[in-house]
């Protein structure tokens, strides 16, 4: 049992500690390693220096000299963890250090070899996901509490407040994790009161989820998040600027495609669509469904036991109890309003932002560390994930609203 489990937690029948989420951080690493042992020195350095690096278009040839060392030697959850959050940022620096026309087409494999490694032993693709970028990439920078991350790339502040509003909006989510668990439990023991309070507080959970996002617009400028940040979030599956994907030198002679990080691979959403019965248009699910793949094995399974638990849609649905049905459509209202709230960031920040660094009107104050000496174009109209990123934004949101239950 994990620190902070109480006894209660136990008996319920999703129990969050068999899935590896903590009752204080949700889907977050607590408290995350931030060293490995000295054998891995080379990776560490490397990685720690990587905005500089790449910057002075000097990453590859310094991955070029890195030693070939094993992954075998990584001992438990924590080091894999950092190793793949350590060799999933050098990775995306590597293969972007040159922009999208110059990307490379193989990863070497003293780089290629132990990152296949660690991503089998921890069931994750070999690829920057969002388990790397945002749920194992913080840590404590002084007792009172300021959050920093371990691991960066260009775009300065703008990019540490990318990562860390995400993470606020993780954090926010936690009451709603717990509620989910509670709110499953209560429908076998027709506990009415207990529903009650489970979906108030998801509701609530997911409204301050939309407080935190919201807080994007004033950590992260548009410019340098469109023009500099986003490229090393892209992947090498639906993205024309490697259509082919990447060879991943010593693992295998074909190159392989892997969707790049993306808001869809945050185990939250897909656990509050599931515990409210929200059925997306087969495409979206679609998306959304081989996004799973990126999330760490635990935190699927437990996106799985909400989807095989109970129906709570169909319980409110026969209980005949109006008060319990207008709870109920509060959180699926709240989602939406949440996924309105993401359509507007990425407007600003994608759509807008384009518009203006096709105009040559981008002045970003915080540029410095971009590898391109133009925005990137290939992802223009998608995601980093390689979703058709508005159809797809709208048509999520749109299915949600329609999730409401008639009184």
């Amino acid at each position: 049992m994990e620190d902070g489990d109480s006894p209660e937690e136990t008996l319920l029948p999703l129990a969050l500690s068999r899935f590896q989420v903590s009752e204080e951080y949700g889907f977050l690493r607590p408290n995350p390693l931030t060293e490995l042992p000295a054998p891995y020195g080379p990776w560490m350095e490397i990685a720690h220096d990587l905005p500089q690096l790449i910057a002075s278009h000097r990453l590859r040839s310094q991955v070029h000299q890195m030693p070939q060392l094993s992954a075998q030697h990584l001992r438990g959850q924590e080091e894999l963890h950092l190793a793949h959050l350590v060799l999933s940022f050098i990775t995306m620096g590597y293969v972007w250090q040159e922009g999208e026309e110059d990307a490379a087409k193989v990863l070497p494999r003293n780089l290629a070899i132990p990152f296949w490694e660690v991503s089998q032993a921890l069931g994750l693709p070999p690829i920057l996901s969002h388990a790397d970028f945002v749920l194992a990439n913080w840590r404590r920078k002084n007792p009172n509490g300021n959050l920093d991350t371990i691991i960066s790339l260009p775009g300065g502040e703008s990019l540490r407040g990318f990562i860390l509003v995400t993470l606020l909006v993780e954090k926010a989510a936690v009451p709603g994790i717990k509620a989910i668990a509670r709110a499953i439990g209560a429908i076998p023991q027709l506990d009415a009161g207990t529903l009650h309070r489970a979906l108030r507080e998801l509701a609530e959970a997911i409204g301050d989820m939309s407080q935190a996002l919201r807080r994007m617009h004033d950590h992260v400028d548009p410019a340098v998040f469109y023009a500099v940040i986003r490229i090393f979030l892209s992947g090498w599956r639906d993205n024309p600027a490697m259509p082919h994907g990447l060879i991943y030198e010593g693992v295998s002679e074909e190159p392989m495609a892997f969707s790049g990080g993306s808001a869809a691979q945050s185990t939250v959403l897909h656990a509050f669509d599931e515990l409210l019965g929200i059925r997306h248009s087969p495409e979206s699910a679609a998306f959304l469904h081989r996004m799973r793949d990126y999330m760490p094995p635990p935190h699927r399974a437990f996106v799985e036991a909400i989807r095989r638990a109970p129906s709570l849609r169909q319980h409110v649905l026969s209980s005949g109890d109006a008060q319990l049905c207008a709870t109920f459509n509060q959180c699926v209202s709240a989602l939406a309003d949440f996924r309105s709230s993401h359509i507007t960031i990425v407007t600003r920040y994608i759509a807008i932002a384009a518009a203006k660094a096709k105009d040559g009107r981008a002045e970003p104050g915080d540029r410095a560390g971009s590898p391109v000496g133009k925005p990137p174009s290939a992802l223009e109209a998608k995601g980093t994930g390689g979703s058709h990123i508005f159809s797809f934004l709208k048509s999520v949101r749109d299915t949600t609203r329609e999730g409401m239950l008639s009184a």
